[in-house]
């Protein structure tokens, strides 16, 4: 029984061994684990501040496209009005050029200009 008794004793030491294995195998995972958990949180924060930045840009150039786009109609009604005010001229400087040259043709004023 003895030779047994060796035999058991030899399956116990294994059987420890591998249990003791198993064991510090099971801390390197929760190890490894806690790292990556810790990781992904600091991950997660990161997201969240760009997230939070990325809103605040977002905002910003809305408001400054809403801008660009007020100026873009206040130029446009600006250089449309200005269109007129020069149409309006050429048509002004035409009608004083007939009406000085119709003056030049009449009789009075080529005595008083004599």
């Amino acid at each position: 029984m003895t030779q047994q008794g060796a035999v058991l004793q030899g399956y116990n030491n294994e059987l420890v061994k591998c249990i003791e294995d198993l064991c510090m195998q099971k801390e390197e995972l929760n190890k490894q684990i806690r790292q990556a958990e810790e990781e992904k949180n600091k991950l997660q924060h990161e997201i969240q501040v760009l997230n939070e930045q990325l809103e605040c840009v977002c905002e910003n150039l809305a408001q400054k496209v809403a801008s660009r786009n007020e100026l873009d109609k206040i130029l446009a009604e600006t250089e449309a009005a200005y269109m007129k005010i020069l149409d309006s001229s050429r048509t002004l400087l035409n009608v004083l050029k007939k009406e000085v040259g119709s003056l030049k043709h009449t009789p009075e004023l080529k005595t008083n200009v004599t």
